[in-house]
């Protein structure tokens, strides 16, 4: 074999990097903490019972069993030595000649990490499964209670953040529990729950123009979000999440407010951003070691002035790009910039509500939710998986109902 390739994760940048090595020289290593691939735009819907795990996870060695020239870990990366060119795990130390970082990123609470046991945020099938558990059982405990003020505090959901991420889980969490449990329970009504989205900011996606925001705020509302601008989170704790307005008492929250490098990261001893991602040059690389590549979510690269999006595009691009470099050994001062296409921006609402817009051409309702349905199943990993995810939708959508109400955790 030729020189060797580790490539930490096994997300969207991390399998289009060893898929495009494949049939190479290059001896390559393929590191993650999981044994699958997630398909995390809809991880949100594992999270509100619409979908099943095995729809979006598929197990990376599937994946990459034709890619001869690959070996799978399983493990956790600890260190990364840059001046030795070595990748440590708990258990193992892997030499390289080229490294590739794709790990993605983890949900950034700003200071106040001691928010996470209450509100989880949503980077992996665990944090979807926790949610999505936490939900249904909040639905069982009210049905069990003639406490209206307990009943309120059961059936109150509140999603943090106006991303494409709160606004996707707030719209799901509203169709599951106003249209698919209503005749499900005795003592409660499950259409009386209530689900809010809390935004610092004055809009909800921020990536989008006005009028589609204060569009998808129109839908939301039509299906019972109750969406609340300029509100600020101050704490949240066992009691709920606390606003500059008071209290909302819940148990259930999720935390969709922003994302951080991971704690591995740091060991690269580089330049970071504020969020913890690694300031990489117009090659993807990082200062002073052109043989190291930080990709997709842990990395921030400026265009046009700012980062680009936590987006499939924004960690496959590069991944093509950084392998290109890799095969050809183009040397550092031979490497012509990095050029991100713009797909544009996709965000769904709920069953057959979605907004769009794709350099100056805007959709909403329910052409841009077909759009959306389109686009995620050409990117969605595996055939078989594109069957069964395209069989939930249109069950979803022709018979409002779903059959993945499973709690599994007693």
């Amino acid at each position: 074999m030729g020189k060797k390739v580790v490539i930490l994760g096994g997300g969207f940048g991390g399998v289009t990097a060893a898929k495009a090595l494949k049939g190479t020289n290059f001896e390559v290593t393929l590191i993650d903490k999981t044994n699958h691939n997630l398909f995390l735009p809809v991880l949100y819907q594992v999270a509100a019972a619409a979908m099943s795990p095995g729809d979006i996870a598929i197990p990376i060695r599937q994946l990459l069993k034709k890619v001869k020239n690959c070996k799978v870990v399983l493990g956790e990366v600890t260190n990364i030595d840059v001046e030795k060119k070595q990748v440590h795990t708990d258990e193992y130390t892997f030499d390289y000649d080229y490294l590739i970082v794709s790990i993605g990123s983890r949900a950034s609470y700003f200071g106040h990490d001691e928010w996470a046991e209450f509100a989880p945020g949503l980077k992996t099938l665990r944090d979807a499964l926790t949610i999505r558990e936490k939900m249904l059982n909040s639905f069982e405990k009210a049905e069990m209670t003639d406490d209206p003020k307990e009943q309120a505090k059961l059936l109150t959901f509140v999603v943090v953040g106006g991303g494409p991420a709160g606004v996707e889980t707030a719209g799901a969490l509203a169709e599951i529990s106003k249209r698919m449990l209503k005749d499900d329970f005795r003592n409660i009504d499950p259409k009386a729950a209530k689900v809010l989205l809390v935004e610092a900011l004055d809009k909800i996606l921020p990536a989008f123009s006005i009028d589609m925001s204060q569009r998808a705020i129109r839908d939301l509302e039509k299906i019972g979000v109750e969406v609340r601008l300029n509100t600020m989170v101050t704490n949240i704790d066992e009691k709920g999440v606390h606003t500059k307005d008071g209290i909302i008492e819940t148990q259930n929250i999720v935390w969709g407010a922003g994302v951080q490098g991971h704690e591995v990261i740091k060991t690269l001893n580089t330049e970071m951003d504020r969020g913890g991602r690694v300031l990489v040059e117009n090659d993807w690389s990082i200062k002073g070691y052109p043989e190291v590549f930080v990709i997709g979510d842990a990395a921030a690269f400026m265009s046009d002035g700012k980062p680009l999006p936590a987006v499939a595009p924004a960690a496959t691009q590069p991944a093509r790009y950084t392998t290109t470099i890799i095969k050809n050994n183009i040397a550092k001062e031979d490497r012509k910039p990095f050029k991100y296409f713009d797909k544009g921006n996709l965000a769904t609402i709920a069953c057959s509500k979605a907004v769009l817009e794709v350099h100056g051409i805007k959709a909403s309702g329910f052409i841009a939710w077909v759009i959306w349905i389109v686009v995620h199943l050409a990117v969605l990993v595996g055939g078989r998986s594109r069957y069964k995810v395209l069989a939930e939708w249109i069950w979803h959508y022709a018979a409002k109902d779903n059959g993945v109400r499973i709690i599994s955790n007693k």
